[in-house]
């Protein structure tokens, strides 16, 4: 790979006065990896012009982002950074475009024609190592470990970075190891023990295979299996790896042993083509699998273990090369023929596939048939093609990516190689094997051992039970005779127990009777208290009687003297009634006297028959009294006799259930000694059993024992690897506080060491094809020379600065920004242009705030340097399509027209025109940039009367002009340009003879831009600007704006009408 410093060139002569109208100046001390250049890009906002043939390119280009077929081959490409040959070199500007946000590359023909591509990945030339890797082998390497066939390939021009991107050992720095190193690297990691990684390293030479790992093989055949058609090198040297560094020590052997050697086009330029190819074997099961689940498996039998073979390739092609540009001859040239025959066929499959063509012609060359899986077999393939940038080897590099163009359609059908791991299952039988004898010997033992202890358990029980048989013997007969004594008994207890019943019931009747006396006498009772009761009613009535006789004779004897009156009264008239009431007294009181006597008479009798009564009561309670003592005896008797017998009952019907249930015993001595050798064999059987699974036990608590000891070995070396860990991880963070510290402090110094020249940070505009007629021997001319060293100083610089900007942190040094030391704040925004000259560090820049900072700058500072930086680092930021509507929206435009009010230093200005410039090239922000006086303020710059000022003022006309022209032309705008109404008209004329050549032939594209509207053509008529066209037709210096001019006066009828005349 050739090593060479970069300083991008503009090519303004192509039309496009935009984005690569800008200078990039970027280090490159190595054409990919010891210093990262960063070549120009159009920016997005620039427009070329299209052919239909280039539109129809586009449309024919693949939909890569929603690929559905996921099996296709993955093409990438990569872009090699300028050669020192094409530095020198100032006829030919790039020819390539790169897009990696839309994965789309453009081709420039010339300057109006360009044909777009889109792949699965767009590298610039500042892409990593590591970036490539992860984005086109790493996929593919995982699915290597899962068992997939995988080949990554690079493809490309001589000298382009083949064998950089794929065989870079990265021995001195590890940023730039290539994709076989790191592949390897990724595979060591992700295998195990028992999975092995061999490889072979080979190359095919002047169609010969050999061996880079044992050069004494050569012309190796290959071997094509006919089942399923998969390729082999049996011949060649397996390797099996340990690890990293005897990879790289094999692969240092076969670089080695790689033909090469010294062209044109590369000083060590390859001559074969280089296959390495690794093996991998690997088991489908875990491993660490236990005993016991190894048995279940085999016992299931359901399965065989499997084991994945794939096969890894990783192809660096030798380039294309054509001879009148590589200068080969001889032998080398003899390689060269070679080499194009292999790429050739390559080509034609490739071709066929695409096409899907029923022949692919794969028997054409050694290549193809080695490579007939990776395109159109089983493979999951990566390609990447590199390209360089010149347009010198234009053709070479749309060979180049046409021939990706058509990988992209080759479709493989990747399948999983799976085989049954037949040697891994005999290994684990015998060790089963070998693990189940010495258990089945050990059980045998331990049933010998148990055998015996049972027999003699066996014969101790039969000794018992004979024993206990002569004993139950024995015992049973002396039951048998106290049985008989108990019947006996028992008969006798029945025959008293009968007659103590008869005299119960003599008793019971007895009781009766007396029960029957005891309710006549209660009888008695109730009817002598009755006669009691009516003799004193009898008693009562007497008394009154008594008192009633005692009235009556009262009553007589008032009568009586009162008849004694009257018959002295009237004893003739009241004789006849004291005769009637007498008599009838008379006859009352004679009654009287009879029931007196009545009642006298039959009181005596009461008398007489209560006394009876009285007698007989008497009687009867001492009958009574006598019987119930008699019964209380005879009750107290019967309960106790009661109570006694059935006492005795239950004794006997004890001693009765207790014979029986020695019977019942006798007779179930007889079924236990039948069932005591059956017995004894279930409990020997049993015995045995618990005796397994208290060994099973016993194994599974000795074995989790273990575990748990290892386990809490491992807990405890954990935990005191965890303590080693947070003491080394407090050592590294008191490491990482002091080494931030002294970054710091170092960031201070190096911004003290930024150049106070804005060579280094002054946004991206090239002035070097001002020089373009110039003849060769001035690009070597002393100036020339301190110019390129200057600029690789100053890139040297940079590259200083985005290290120490890793260090440090971005944010920090925005936070710096806001400082009130305006020397800090000066320092600070120069870091910040000298990242914004980066691409890459641009998207970071307006993420992390630094666009707002920067305008914040403008808008609130006063200081010459300061404005003059800012406004570099954001005219660098404007070289973006979204960046520039980023800028707008924020107020950009507006600041930067303010700018050049608080300032009248050149350098500042130069700074504002430029940023004010690159927005002109976005047609969208015409209008704001009007109202915003961005125009208007371009055109008050140019009074200061700097050329410099001048030359971006004519560059920003010129974008405007340009951006406005293509809007007519494609129909989405009509009008008089604003620029007429501004006077910009009038200044591109009166400098047009008075400016520079740079500064000319922008003016000179404006003027010819702005004429193409028709309705600025009165205006050019008015204001002499047609004689000025005219002039520009036919003395300008590029060929390109007089036919531009000659052509714009051809179309106009209104020139032509003032030709005419």
């Amino acid at each position: 790979m050739a090593n060479a410093g970069r300083t991008w060139m503009n090519s303004s002569g192509n039309g496009n006065v935009n984005g690569n109208a800008s200078v990039r100046n970027n280090a490159a001390a190595g054409a990919f990896g010891h210093q990262h250049s960063v070549r120009t890009r159009a920016s997005a906002g620039s427009r070329r012009s299209v052919t239909p043939t280039s539109r129809a390119a586009a449309a024919r280009s693949l939909p890569l982002d929603n690929d559905p077929e996921s099996e296709r081959v993955r093409v990438a490409v990569r872009l090699r950074p300028r050669n020192p040959m094409e530095l020198s070199d100032a006829d030919y500007a790039d020819c390539v475009e790169l897009q990696p946000e839309l994965k789309r590359l453009k081709l420039r023909k010339n300057n109006w024609s360009t044909e777009s591509y889109r792949f699965d990945e767009i590298f610039t030339e500042s892409a990593s190592q590591k970036r490539i890797y992860e984005a086109v082998a790493k996929p593919v390497v995982e699915s290597v470990l899962e068992g997939y066939n995988g080949t990554v390939m690079a493809y490309g021009q001589t000298g382009t970075g083949k064998t950089y991107t794929l065989g870079r050992l990265g021995k001195d720095d590890a940023s730039e190891r290539g994709i076989m190193v790191r592949a390897m690297e990724d595979i060591l990691a992700s295998t195990l023990a028992p999975d092995s990684v061999e490889i072979s390293y080979l190359q095919l030479y002047m169609e010969s295979i050999q061996d880079l790992l044992a050069p004494e093989k050569m012309n190796i055949s290959f071997m094509e299996d006919p089942k399923t058609g998969e390729i082999s090198v049996p011949a060649a040297e397996l390797v099996k790896i340990r690890n990293l560094d005897h990879f790289t020590q094999l692969l240092q052997l076969g670089e080695a042993n790689r033909h090469a050697a010294n062209t044109k086009m590369n000083t060590e330029s390859s001559r074969s083509h280089a296959i390495l190819m690794v093996h991998i074997r690997r088991s489908t099961q875990e491993n660490g699998e236990i005993d016991m689940g190894q048995q279940k498996y085999i016992r299931d039998g359901n399965h065989a273990p499997t084991i994945r073979k794939s096969k890894l390739l990783i192809v660096d092609l030798a380039g294309s090369e054509r001879l009148e540009k590589s200068g080969s001859e001889g032998h080398v040239l003899e390689e060269a023929k070679f080499i194009n025959l292999s790429l050739t066929s390559l080509g034609k499959c490739i071709n066929a596939l695409a096409e899907n063509s029923p022949h692919i012609p794969t028997r054409d060359s050694k290549l193809t048939r080695l490579l007939r899986d990776s395109f159109g077999g089983s493979a999951r393939t990566s390609l990447i093609t590199t390209i360089g940038p010149s347009a010198r080897h234009h053709a070479e590099t749309a060979s180049t990516v046409m021939f990706g163009q058509r990988a992209m359609k080759v479709v493989n059908m990747v399948k999983v190689k799976e085989e049954f791991d037949y040697e891994r299952l005999c290994r684990k039988l015998e060790a089963q094997v070998d693990h189940l004898s010495a258990e089945i010997d050990r059980h045998e033992r331990s049933r010998e051992t148990d055998k015996v202890e049972m027999q003699k358990l066996l014969e101790e029980l039969r000794n018992s039970s004979a024993e206990a048989e002569a004993h139950f013997v024995t015992r049973t007969e002396l039951l048998q005779k106290e049985n008989a004594r108990l019947t006996l008994r028992m008969q006798d207890l029945l025959q008293e127990l009968d007659s103590h019943q008869r005299q119960n019931a003599s008793l019971l009747d007895k009781i009766a009777s007396l029960e029957v006396h005891m309710r006549k006498n209660k009888f008695l009772q109730e009817e002598n208290a009755r006669l009691e009761f009516e003799l004193n009613n009898a008693v009562d009535d007497l008394k009154c009687l008594k008192d009633q006789n005692a009235v009556i004779r009262s009553e007589f004897t008032n009568l009586e003297t009162s008849l004694k009156h009257g018959k002295q009264l009237n004893n003739s008239e009241n004789q006849k009634i004291l005769a009637d009431t007498t008599r009838m007294y008379e006859e009352k009181i004679a009654d009287l006297m009879k029931q007196m006597d009545k009642e006298k008479i039959g009181s005596s009798l009461a008398e007489e028959e209560i006394k009876k009564m009285k007698e007989q009561l008497t009687d009867a309670q001492l009958m009574l009294q006598r019987t119930q003592d008699e019964n209380l005896k005879f009750r107290k008797t019967l309960t106790d006799t009661t109570k006694m017998y059935e006492e005795r009952v239950e004794l006997l019907n004890q001693k009765l259930a207790e014979e029986h249930a020695r019977i019942e015993e006798i007779d179930e001595l007889d079924y236990t000694k039948k069932l005591l050798q059956i017995s004894a064999k279930e409990e020997i059987d049993e015995l045995q059993m618990r005796l397994q699974e208290m060994h099973n036990l016993h194994e599974t608590a000795t074995n989790e024992l273990q575990l748990l000891s290892i386990e809490c070995k491992n807990i405890e070396s954990e935990k005191t690897k965890l303590q080693q860990e947070l003491s080394a991880m407090r050592q590294r963070l008191q490491v990482e506080e002091r080494q931030r510290k002294e970054a710091e402090k170092e960031l201070l110094k190096m911004m003290r060491v930024v150049p106070e020249s804005e060579d280094g940070f002054e946004e991206k505009v090239s002035y070097m094809h001002e020089n373009r007629g110039r003849t060769t021997s001035d690009f070597h001319s002393p100036q020339s020379v301190h110019k390129c060293r200057s600029r690789e100083s100053i890139l040297s610089q940079r590259d200083t600065i985005t290290k120490i900007c890793e260090e440090v942190g971005f944010q920090k040094i925005l936070s710096l920004l806001e400082s009130c030391d305006l020397d800090v704040q000066i320092h600070a925004v120069k870091v910040v242009a000298n990242l914004a000259a980066e691409d890459i560090n641009q998207e970071r820049i307006v993420q992390e705030g630094g666009l707002d900072a920067l305008l914040k700058l403008l808008d609130s500072s006063l200081n010459t340097t300061i404005l003059r930086v800012a406004s570099g680092a954001i005219a660098n930021l404007a070289m973006n399509e979204t960046n520039q509507g980023l800028i707008t929206k924020k107020g950009g435009a507006k600041l930067l027209a303010n700018v050049h009010c608080k300032t009248n230093d050149p350098q500042t200005l130069r700074m504002v025109a430029g940023a004010i410039a690159n927005l002109c090239g976005n047609e969208k922000l015409h209008s704001l940039l009007k109202e915003e006086g961005a125009i208007d303020a371009l055109l008050k710059m140019t009074s200061h009367g700097n050329d410099v000022v001048i030359a971006q003022v004519a560059r920003g006309f010129a974008n405007f002009a340009k951006c406005e022209s293509r809007r007519i032309m494609q129909g989405n705008w009509r009008g008089r340009s604003l620029l007429m109404e501004d006077g910009g008209l009038s200044w591109l004329i009166s400098n047009l003879n008075t400016s520079t050549p740079s500064t000319r032939r922008h003016i000179e594209l404006a003027i010819c831009h702005l004429a193409q509207n028709e309705e600025n053509a009165p205006d050019f008529i008015s204001s002499g600007g047609h004689k000025e066209l005219i002039e520009i037709s036919g003395e300008s210096t590029r060929e390109d704006i007089r036919n531009l001019a000659k052509k714009t006066l051809r179309l106009s009828p209104l020139f032509q009408r003032e030709l005419k005349a």
